[in-house]
């Protein structure tokens, strides 16, 4: 019984230290483009930027390419969308 008690106790202070989705808004991710969404790259300012080109395809994508979200190199103690972009994005291998 104490096993599981302490079992959950690990669990809920595991979630409370979660990272928090990047908001485009953010200053850091503002300045490269970044979009939740790489549908809704700004087509003007980024010419080169392709839809298939997502995070999770991305070099810079340190989690797995099946998660909805995960960890970028550049924004470090968020998460941004598996499906987002921004101006930093490179092909992996």
């Amino acid at each position: 019984m104490l096993t599981l008690a302490a079992t959950g106790a690990v669990a809920c202070a595991s979630s409370s230290f979660a990272q928090a989705l990047l908001d485009e808004k953010d200053p850091q991710a503002a300045a490269l483009g970044y979009v939740a969404d790489s549908a809704k790259a700004d087509a003007r300012k980024y010419p080169k930027h392709d839809n298939a080109q997502l995070c999770n395809g991305c070099a810079l994508w340190q989690s797995k390419p099946t998660e909805a979200q995960g960890n970028c190199a550049l924004f470090a103690g968020k998460q941004v969308s598996a499906k987002g972009w921004c101006s930093a994005w490179a092909r992996k291998g």
